[in-house]
């Protein structure tokens, strides 16, 4: 690779590194099954440089392809927060030799340790990158551009970077594809997202990515990689040029050569999204605004397979330097070969070959090197500051000893979750919406469970549309500490779902979100509703509520009264919500008043409804046929959007109602009602969004879009429309309820409305004349007779003209 690739490529390394937690799909932390707080083996499958205490015990689900999985997780320090620079990102794989293994031991570098021979398919040992991957990743040299800082690497392979100065291997996982982003090598990755500090680089990200991109690497002939399996140097060489003048003599008259060989990116696969990260606070593992965790909507990919793995690196860097500049390189280091009285005390000079980073810290303070160098201000393992100057010779200062540790200014934290299946839509599921609810956190109170956390339905709040489906499933573990505080039997993990008791008050201060339809069960309420045949719960029949119950489509008698004779997993399978309503639920073995809260809300209306978080990157929001879009640079940051269809005139004047408004809607009406949310402006300064409104026939001549908000005291206001292929388009800065209508003619009913009006006087008179002389008899009489008089002077006065 081309060394100006490389130093370009530093500033998305730089970039990376923090305490980071998956908590549904469940983190694994490198855990598997351990019955106590702390894992075994922080080395099993990744590196993740977390706490020893975090993770959940191994425990696997499946989704169907399209459907909505919401991704939660934790970081401990800020992000879109101006204390340091961060970057989120999120990956997923799949292959059949993928697996979470039986052993906490990590899997063998030798392949004679392993069944067969062959470390790839021996069971025993978790896996998720292969053992060839992982060979490529040691024979092969390292991206010599990149900035190392003062770190004195011991080897110059690509298993050695800044945060791995010794080549420590966990798993077969590469260090320097772990610790940069976007990797110039092929990986087994696929990209998700991609959380950033900086949208401007959301362009940069989403070309780059693998999922569109070809990678390349230098392939060798199979006999010249066994006879250099135990090379300390690099072996494969990161350039076409050095690739293929490598010539192996296997024998055959012209040998063989390396092949610079390209690796396509997978069929179907898009750019990962990209978009602002979630704000959080330092020093916090816990939720975000709002109340909630950090969370992403991902829709499952078409990408079918029983062996599959999530991962989330959480990268973060210091401020002290500009990561992104491509002069912070290897040039700004150096070994400074020092003579030094040796160790050894025999007198002869030894030679410190230590490295040193020149990286310049200084500037900023108004220092010249000499000045920094005196006073500490430099990028130095721990340096000792002098924040006051000194004054004379026999002045005193004060030197301050930083906690700097040069291989984490700009540090990569990781987990990644237990294995998953993705699976195929049966027939009857296919071009159906279908939301995941799953269970998160393990047995224990909130000390006993941290960093992880306590049990909680995920996501807590849903929305959802009538004739979707939700697919209800969660898993656990027997193996938690016997000693964690809990119900049931010690060690495991259990939950079900059980709709809470009706309604004794209203909720909060009366504007809680709930549906159109009832409110059936209440948030504050810890006793369950009964479960008889004319209770309901999303429209579920009883064999349903009762198997979300007491579990026993899956088990067969036994202690059930808190759940302990029934199994690790549960799954209800997709089922389908049929009545609208605002439902609330808990789970019965772990709801312990004071001590932890398992509920949760689900709100099934008649709309089609969709929420996704657009930034200003742009982006899609589409539900049904209607949509909005945002082109880069629309939005000022990101923003989260609802999008809602009313077929119904009454719905959208009941949600005019709930915002505190009331509409009138035009006489004349063309298309359904679209709600978005925020009804504020929300583009930057002179930017609009684009909203389209499908039409379901040929709308009038003079149609267009009209939006009804607070801004204009809930009235209609026409929109510049234009009209292409059944499609309604129009731009909007702001949110509100949307229209296609049409006025009737205005001209047209004024010129009418004048004629009409004259008529009317005419009749009017005519109908007084009458009424008048048949009061007045004697008046019609001088009348006829007066007429007659005119008439026959008319008549003479002609005559005698003739």
């Amino acid at each position: 690779m081309r060394k100006g690739i490389a130093v370009a490529l530093l500033a998305l390394v730089a970039a990376v590194h923090a305490d980071m937690y998956f908590h549904n799909p469940r983190g694994s932390n490198n855990r598997l099954d351990e019955a106590r707080r702390d894992r075994n083996n922080a080395n099993r499958l990744f590196d993740s440089q977390n706490n020893d205490r975090g993770g959940y015990n191994v425990g696997s689900l499946y989704y169907y392809e399209g459907s909505i999985l919401p991704l939660e997780w934790t970081n401990q320090h800020s992000c879109a927060d101006q204390n340091n620079l961060c970057e989120v990102v999120v990956q997923y794989m799949c292959g059949d030799l993928v697996r979470d293994g039986a052993t906490t031991n990590t899997i063998p570098e030798n392949p004679a340790q392993c069944e067969n021979l062959d470390c790839n398919t021996d069971l025993e040992y978790g896996m998720h990158e292969n053992f060839n991957y992982y060979l490529d990743c040691r024979l092969r040299q390292r991206n010599t551009g990149l900035f190392t800082a003062d770190r004195n690497l011991r080897g110059q392979t690509a298993r050695f970077t800044r945060q791995n100065e010794q080549g420590t291997r966990r798993g077969y996982e590469c260090p320097e594809e772990r610790d940069y982003y976007p990797y110039w090598h092929p990986t087994p990755w696929r990209d998700v997202i991609v959380f950033t500090n900086n949208a401007s680089r959301c362009n940069y990200y989403r070309q780059e990515s693998a999922n569109v991109k070809s990678r390349f690497s230098c392939v060798l002939p199979e006999g010249f990689i066994n006879e250099n399996l135990r090379s300390r140097n690099p072996v494969i060489p990161n350039t076409e040029e050095e690739c293929i003048a490598i010539e192996y003599d296997d024998g055959s008259v012209n040998g063989t050569t390396g092949m610079w060989v390209e690796s396509l990116p997978a069929s179907g696969l898009s750019p990962p999204e990209c978009i602002e990260t979630v704000w959080s606070r330092d020093n916090h593992l816990g939720n975000t605004i709002g109340g909630f965790p950090a969370y992403y909507n991902w829709t499952v990919p078409n990408d079918p397979n029983e062996h599959c793995v999530l991962r989330i690196r959480y990268n973060i860097s210091t401020l002290e330097y500009e990561a992104w500049d491509s002069g912070v390189n290897s040039s700004l280091q150096r070994v400074r070969e020092d003579v030094f009285d040796g160790v050894n005390n025999d007198g002869e000079d030894d030679i410190n070959r230590e490295q040193i980073s020149e990286l310049d810290v200084w500037s900023r303070f108004n220092f010249n090197f000499m000045e920094a160098a005196a006073r500490g201000y430099v990028f130095r393992q721990n340096p000792v500051v002098k924040v006051f100057p000194d004054i004379g010779s026999d002045s005193r200062n004060f030197g301050l000893q930083l906690a700097i540790n040069t291989n984490q200014f700009g540090r990569t934290f990781q987990d990644r979750s237990h294995t998953f299946a993705i699976r195929s839509r049966p027939q009857e599921l296919e071009g159906v919406t279908i939301y995941n609810l799953n269970v998160r956190g393990k047995r224990g109170n909130i000390v006993q469970v941290y960093p992880g956390v306590e049990y909680d339905f995920v996501p807590n709040r849903l929305i959802a549309s009538r004739d979707s489906y939700i697919h209800i499933q969660w898993t656990g573990s027997n193996t938690n500490p016997n000693n964690n505080d809990g119900q049931g039997r010690a060690g495991t993990d259990r939950s079900n779902f059980v709709l809470l008791r009706d309604r004794v008050y209203e909720e909060g201060n009366g504007n809680a979100e709930s549906a159109a339809g009832p409110v059936l069960s209440h948030w504050a309420r810890n006793y369950p509703a009964f479960l008889d045949a004319n209770s309901t719960f999303l429209g579920l029949d009883r064999a349903d509520r009762q198997a979300l119950a007491v579990l026993d489509t899956f088990q067969f008698g036994g202690e059930m009264s808190e759940l302990d004779d029934a199994g690790t997993y549960f799954d209800l399978a997709p089922r389908k919500v049929t009545q609208i309503g605002t439902y609330y639920y808990l789970c019965t073995r772990n709801n312990n008043f004071t001590n932890r809260s398992q509920k949760g809300k689900i709100i099934v209306q008649e709309n089609a409804i969709i929420f996704s978080r657009v930034g200003t990157p742009g982006g899609t929001i589409e539900v049904n046929d209607h949509s909005v879009m945002f082109e880069e640079g629309d939005l000022m940051g990101a923003v989260v959007f609802r999008l809602e269809e009313f077929s119904e005139e009454e719905d959208a004047m009941q949600a005019a109602q709930e915002r505190g408004g009331t509409i009138d809607p035009p006489p004349e009406i063309h298309s359904s009602f679209v709600l978005l949310d925020p009804f504020v402006q929300f583009t930057a300064e002179n930017e609009e969004a684009e909203i389209v409104i499908d039409l379901p026939g040929d709308p009038p001549s003079g149609s267009r879009i009209y939006r009804a908000s607070p801004q204009s005291d809930w009235s209609f206001v026409g929109l510049e429309t234009e009209v292409v292929d059944g499609r309604a388009l129009a731009s909007t800065n702001q949110g509100g309820i949307f229209v296609v209508a049409s006025q009737p003619n205005v001209a047209l009913i004024a010129g009418l409305s004048v004629f009409g009006f004259v008529m009317f006087l005419i009749l009017l008179s005519i109908a007084g004349l009458v009424v008048y002389f048949i009061l007045r008899r004697d008046k019609w009489q001088k009348t006829k007779q007066n007429v007659y008089k005119a008439k026959m002077k008319v008549t003479r006065s002609f005559a005698k003209q003739v």
